[in-house]
């Protein structure tokens, strides 16, 4: 069977789905893109969302064999630490990891004990490297532009994208993040079509395009290449990278790009407590 069973779980602040992944077959799962819930105006953290997501693998009586982050997400923190601290496997994000650490490192000041070469986490994906879900077989691809770390993870006829693209009514993701670029992104995307067109695509994101009463997040390339509004099959790279260039100018920050950057790109864990005992994130001013 090369059929993954796939459960999303979709938060209404972030508009983010994290997913469970799992084998029928063996029961072995994977986590991908968990969320720690997070009150910035209290800095407050707790940890609803996955004890939601826990709950449904203890449930179900699922192994997890993997917790996977398919980028550094900006938009929320990473529930990655805790779901391993409560279900065990392996976590893991792709080998580009160190350059968003070192370009975040930098903007954050962190001294040397920040390491910038991936090691908080206990697996790098390399770029077409494959492993096993229980039985069915699994792929990493490396997709960069939305940022330098973005991997697709394609177990079976499923492929978590990420933010690398969206509903077909909503687009593709914006490339003016520090490391992000247009025309990477729809290399990337066209790496995606060359998949087939009947494999399920799960987002990372989605936001309800104007006109559409529900929240979706299941996809099929085939969808993607034939009706994406930016990025459908026919669609030049000029024409893209146009398009997202000058869109991307008209997008704010992400509200919670400066606390969700700072814990994910430390594969979750917070910054270490200063003197008094307190854990403190840092706000660089005008810096992005």
């Amino acid at each position: 069977m090369n059929t993954p069973t796939v459960q999303g779980f979709f938060d209404d602040t972030t508009n983010t789905i994290s997913y469970v992944v799992w084998d029928p077959a063996t029961e072995k799962a994977a986590v991908i893109d968990a969320l720690l819930d997070f009150d910035q105006a209290s800095g407050r953290t707790k940890t609803d969302s996955a004890d939601r997501l826990i709950a449904f693998v203890r449930e179900k009586g699922l192994e997890v064999e993997w917790v996977i982050d398919t980028h550094v997400h900006a938009d929320h923190l990473t529930a990655t630490p805790y779901v391993r601290e409560q279900l065990g496997g392996q976590t893991g994000i792709g080998e580009h990891i160190a350059t968003v650490q070192k370009v975040f490192g930098e903007i954050f000041n962190e001294g040397q004990a920040f390491h910038t070469d991936g090691s908080q986490f206990d697996h790098l994906f390399k770029d077409g490297e494959t492993y096993r879900l229980g039985s069915i077989e699994a792929k990493a691809i490396h997709t960069p532009g939305h940022t330098p770390a973005c991997m697709s993870h394609v177990i079976g006829d499923a492929v978590f994208v990420g933010d690398t693209i969206f509903m077909p009514d909503f687009g593709t993701a914006r490339c003016d993040f520090p490391g992000g670029d247009a025309g990477t992104l729809y290399d990337s995307i066209q790496k995606l079509f060359a998949l087939p067109d009947e494999t399920r695509i799960f987002l990372c994101h989605d936001y309800k395009a104007p006109g559409r009463d529900d929240y979706v997040w299941e996809t099929t390339i085939g969808e993607e290449k034939h009706s994406n509004k930016h990025v459908k099959q026919g669609t030049s790279r000029e024409d893209f990278v146009k398009m997202r260039t000058e869109r991307d100018a008209t997008l704010s920050m992400p509200k919670l790009i400066l606390p969700s950057v700072q814990i994910n790109m430390r594969a979750g864990e917070m910054p270490p407590a200063e003197p008094n005992g307190k854990i403190y994130m840092k706000l660089p001013i005008n810096a992005l």
